[in-house]
């Protein structure tokens, strides 16, 4: 009976410390350019051992780290280069949530091998997507997210503004495709109050012109794949 006992004993024993040692307590790490929050790791219990996990953006935490990233991160000119040429964009103080999104991504690595995917000849040229699956992963370790539209800001759409388009999902409220971007060819002042305005061409809006005047198909995607084969910070 003892001997019973004390086996019944040692196994609770080592079930407990075997719980014990499976449980993760995770803690948000604080960096002071990107919301402290850029990444997140759950401690064991043993205080040697830490696993980082990779700190994503959501629904519910993209506008506060937007509101402190872009405090963090004050560029506001960029570069995307083309084989066709480079398209030079100044981006709005006055729409910071979608200028530090933009500047995020590019510090990400996002738009390099993205694609003109949807071009009209006059009209817009649209961008930041792709058939490439590698850049589908890339958006898989950024997050899934949707910006609110800033459309009081005085701007139009005027011939060489940047915009970001609504997400193609059911989405009342235009929220916009953070991944996304058109670049506007003529005045299509029929958008104004549906997409943000978050910046314009001070350079380069001849090859966007170029861009729109390729061959596509019936969906507007041109025959001929037309590469962002990077976007760069240039002030």
């Amino acid at each position: 009976m003892r001997l019973f006992l004390l086996v019944v004993f040692c196994t609770l024993i080592f079930n407990c410390e075997d719980k014990h040692s499976k449980k993760k307590t995770p803690t948000a790490t604080i960096d002071s350019t990107q919301l402290k929050t850029e990444t997140f790791k759950a401690n064991t219990d043993t205080a040697s051992e830490a696993k980082e996990e990779p700190f994503l953006l959501t629904k519910d935490n993209a506008m506060e780290f937007f509101l402190h990233y872009e405090k963090e991160h004050k560029e506001n000119k960029v570069r995307i280069v083309t084989d066709f040429g480079n398209i030079d964009i100044l981006l709005f103080n006055e729409t910071k949530f979608h200028r530090a999104n933009f500047i995020y991504l590019i510090k990400k690595g996002y738009f390099d091998n993205t694609q003109f995917y949807r071009v009209i000849d006059n009209y817009i040229i649209q961008g930041g997507s792709t058939d490439d699956r590698d850049v589908m992963k890339k958006r898989r370790y950024i997050g899934k997210y949707l910006l609110p539209t800033d459309t009081k800001r005085g701007f139009r759409h005027d011939r060489g503004v940047i915009s970001m388009p609504s997400s193609d999902i059911e989405n009342p409220y235009k929220l916009a495709s953070p991944y996304e971007f058109f670049i506007t060819l003529r005045d299509v002042y029929q958008l104004d109050g549906d997409y943000t305005i978050f910046g314009k061409v001070i350079s380069g809006l001849e090859v966007a012109d170029k861009i729109a005047k390729v061959e596509t198909d019936d969906g507007d995607w041109p025959h001929d794949n037309v590469y962002i084969r990077k976007v760069e910070i240039l002030e």
